[in-house]
């Protein structure tokens, strides 16, 4: 029987009609020059470009000459691997470029494809009624031609509104949905299992063919293979080549307004329903962003969108907490009796008499005594138990979210079975060495070389450490110094710790900006040349150099205020010192406020640097770009000299590491600042808007990469939740004042009246000049009081309490909800056995077919019956 072509039931599912595949073709060469070649039928899959400069054109250098033969060598391999070649040069003031087009053949993608393990559609459908005799008439618009299962794209919100019969203003319709079909690996041999194999333009994606491009162009060789002269890769380090890119679908800006939705190109449909700002508000069209970037693209928006979803409710919460302190702001019965006090209590100076501190009173810090009430009052230990197991359950409902999109996107189990040596690795692995799995010989690296190159990275790592260290009491000197100066102002007493705890975070956010900069470039360098196999291993490692590095950058600061500040001054008289410095104190409202403070500033003020950067730096490296290529702007371009002037694509490492720190920020030092997870959603809200304009508008088209998840951050995910567990737990108990004043009103007054004064001690006498108080558990000798050892019991049991109660909540959390839907277990098994059915061999068929005959009892299902009786393969 003749089956209907894959475009055909494409274009009838998207549009509603039938459109000729021909008329589209047209409609996109008349609108976007260049996406073919110059004979109109082959699409362009790559492009190469080189540059010549004019005036050295007749006398060379010799290097030139030697990357000039490395360049033609390899454009000579690549049409011997199969590639149709086309070369455009056009000329500048200085310069002649020259664009290579390639294009692979039919016989060149089915080759590549088998062997990169690429799935395709599967045609459910038998090739002869007569083999199965079936009952009922076959109706060409049914799915017996083509078996698609439903797409995951429901979510929590949409079912929701759905229930309360809401109208869902996140919904928008998305011109050209991508179907899903069940698949299975590409087979040469059985190809008319295959649905559309009878249209060989259209059967392989635009990233199926980007792919099998960037293989190439990986393995061809432009020299001699011992030297690992192989590579696009290489020849772009040694600037034979100036870029490799594939084409974007021509430009993103639709020319008229008229053109109905479902004409518009891919990119064109990006832009208009996910790119823009107004959609800001909009679900993301994801299978949209897969079908044009690839799958780990696509999972990257995915899990953007996803935690962007889950920080509204804890947003919310946030705010409620917030708002619960402002509601019972003027109840705190001791901020009133501090702003009561006048000149009752004398307190001790906060630096050695003998430089020119002085005594100053309680009463001084009025407004910062209250103002802390609202980041510590008994609210935030319902918040810190909230978010713990917020962290939880938003990571085990992404595991679902996650595979559900991994084997909606064919990548369930791409990582263990079919992942192949990196390019880089196969060019500069010295020896060969049989697959143990595949049997195949392949480059390897003895792993036992690798150490001295892992230990190397790990010395640097903690040279870099000490570095931030380093830095970091420098910070805390400035802070002291600083202070000292303020302290003896009488207009700034009381906003010297304030105005020096600012300046403070400031001057450590530019030096934590600085050096995580620094040490990036280090680390990829470090990470090349330890020859990891995979660019799955390759990433992780990078991953995990960057991360340890940025954590101890970004956290050690704040984590030196929340457990370590005010922890170990001593008491007058028996002061502890650094540097000959007096330990610091906590500022004048507690630890906490300066805590929050100093989270906000350096949350808060990354957050506004990096989304300047993403907004200036592109546009800076645009305009550079093209000054240097100066391309005549007069002359309309062809799509391949716009997609030249746009700039590199940096890849998604910088965007993943942003998102993860915030994490940590969000989690881990959540008692402190209820309102962080309602700046991380907004500026996720215009992080989301700005990648997406960035990948869509400002950079090259990214060859598509696989993945089935997000790698190594998960983990990294899964430590910072479980961290934040034992931090909020620490936070609670030594650094706020609940548990103190817990105790106090449980022991003495419930009203909390008398507790300031309880919580000051006395200076012994003899210590200083004047007799003077300060905020400890101490009796006039100095030695601690019976309450501080009560308190620190309590302190520890509650940590011991709080720890065991939302770990053990949070397990039954992981027990409780599998990792894989029950409904998505379901389809993977069908899929699994349409496949097994429809590349089963004819013979086989035809047995089971005719035992199927003799058994009248057997009812056989039709819209699951595999091909059969199939026609002898071309290829």
């Amino acid at each position: 029987m003749e089956l209907i072509p894959y475009s055909h039931y494409r274009n009838r599912h998207r549009i509603g009609d039938v459109v000729d595949e021909q008329t589209i073709r047209v409609h996109l060469r008349k609108d976007d020059r260049g996406l073919y070649f110059n004979d109109g039928k082959r699409k362009i899959d790559f492009i190469l470009v080189f540059d010549e400069q004019i005036e050295t054109k007749k006398s060379a250098s010799a290097s030139e000459e030697k990357i000039k033969r490395w360049r033609q060598k390899f454009l000579k391999n690549l049409e011997k691997a199969g590639l149709n070649t086309e070369q455009e040069v056009v000329e500048n003031e200085k310069k002649l470029i020259t664009f290579v087009k390639l294009h692979a053949p039919w016989d060149v993608c089915c080759a590549y494809a088998e062997n990169l393990s690429i799935r395709a559609p599967l045609q459910v459908v038998p090739d002869s009624k007569d083999d199965y005799q079936v009952p009922v008439p076959l109706d060409p618009h049914s799915v017996y031609f083509c078996e698609a299962h439903p797409n995951p794209t429901s979510n929590w919100s949409s079912k929701l509104l759905e229930t309360l019969h809401i109208p869902n203003a996140l919904e928008q319709a998305v011109p050209n949905t991508p179907l899903d079909y069940y698949t299975c690996q590409f087979k040469t041999s059985k190809l008319e299992r295959f649905l559309g194999s009878d249209n060989p333009d259209t059967f392989f994606e635009d990233i199926h063919r980007h792919r099998i491009l960037w293989e190439i162009l990986s393995t061809t060789s432009y020299g001699k293979k011992k030297r690992a002269e192989i590579g696009i890769e290489r020849l772009l380090d040694e600037k034979a080549f100036v870029a490799a890119f594939p084409l974007h679908d021509g430009s993103y800006k639709c020319k008229s307004d008229d053109i109905s939705p479902e004409k518009l190109n891919k990119r064109q449909v990006l832009y208009k329903y996910w790119a823009r700002w107004g959609c800001w508000y909009k679900y993301q069209p994801l299978d949209h962003i897969r079908e044009y970037f690839g799958e780990k693209i696509g999972i990257y928006f995915a899990w953007l969108g996803f935690y962007t979803a889950w920080l509204l409710p804890a947003s919310i919460v946030g705010v409620l907490v917030f708002l619960y302190g402002l509601i019972t702001f003027n109840d705190n019965i001791p901020a009133q009796e501090v702003c009561d006090s006048g000149q009752q209590y004398k307190m001790c100076p906060v630096c050695d008499e003998d430089i020119g501190c002085e005594y100053w009173f309680l009463s001084d810090v009025c407004f910062f005594v209250r103002l802390s009430y609202l980041f510590d009052h008994p609210g935030t230990v319902f918040y810190s138990v909230f978010v713990s197991f917020w962290a939880v359950t938003f990571l085990e409902y992404w595991k679902r979210k996650n595979a559900s999109l991994a084997h909606h996107w064919d990548c369930l189990n791409f990582e263990e079975e079919e992942e192949r040596p990196r390019p880089e690795y196969a060019a500069r692995a010295p020896d060969l060495k049989e697959n143990p799995i595949t049997g195949i010989n392949e480059p390897y690296f003895d792993p036992s070389k690798r150490i001295p190159r892992i230990l190397s990275g790990i010395a640097a790592i903690v040279i870099m450490i000490c570095l931030v260290i380093i830095f970091i009491i420098a910070v805390i000197m400035y802070r002291v110094l600083i202070s000292i100066p303020l302290f003896e102002n009488a207009h700034l007493r009381s906003r010297a710790s304030t105005i020096a705890s600012m300046t403070a975070a400031i001057v450590n956010l530019i030096i934590i900006m600085t050096l995580g900069k620094v040490y990036e470039k280090l680390a990829l360098k470090l990470t090349q040349w330890e020859m990891h196999r995979t660019q799955t291993e390759f990433e992780d490692q990078l991953t995990f150099k960057v991360f340890i590095f940025q954590f101890v950058n970004f956290y050690s600061s704040i984590i030196y205020v929340a457990f370590f500040k005010g922890k170990f001054v001593g008491y007058p008289g028996h002061y502890n010192r650094f540097f000959g410095l007096r330990s610091e104190e906590c500022n004048n409202g507690g630890c906490l406020i300066e805590l929050a403070q100093q989270l906000g500033v350096i949350m808060i003020g990354k957050q506004i640097i990096n989304n300047a950067q993403e907004v200036i730096i592109p546009k800076l490296k645009g305009f550079w770009h093209r000054c240097q290529t100066r391309l005549d702007q007069k002359v309309g371009h062809s799509r391949w000299e716009d997609d030249f002037e746009l700039i590199e694509n940096e890849g998604l490492f910088q965007e993943y590491l942003e998102m993860i720190l915030q994490f940590g920020f969000i989690t881990i030092f959540v008692a402190a600042f209820p309102l962080a997870p309602l700046f991380a959603l907004l500026n996720n809200w215009v992080e989301i808007r700005l990648d997406a304009h960035k990948f869509v508008c400002e950079t090259r088209r990214p060859v598509a990469e696989r993945a089935q998840d997000i790698g190594v951050w998960f983990t990294i995910l899964e430590a910072l939740a479980q961290l934040a567990v034992i931090s909020n737990a620490f936070l609670i108990a030594f650094t706020s004042e609940f548990l103190p004043r817990l105790i106090y009103q449980y022991q003495y007054q419930w009203t909390l009246h008398g507790y300031t004064n309880f919580t000051l001690a006395v200076s012994p006498e003899n210590t200083l000049n004047q007799t003077c108080r300060y905020r400890d558990f101490r009796e006039p000798d100095g030695n601690h009081t019976m309450f501080y050892w009560k308190l620190l019991a309590v302190r520890l049991a509650f940590v011991i309490v709080f720890e065991h109660v939302v770990f053990g909540i949070c397990k039954m959390i992981d027990i409780m909800v599998p990792d894989i839907p029950e409904a998505l277990e379901q389809k993977i098994k069908r899929e699994r056995y349409l496949a097994k059915q429809a590349l089963a061999d004819t013979d086989t068929i035809l047995m089971m077919a005719r035992r199927n005959e003799g058994d009248e009892e057997d009812n056989i299902d039709f819209n699951a019956a595999p091909s059969s009786q199939s026609k002898a393969s071309n290829a």
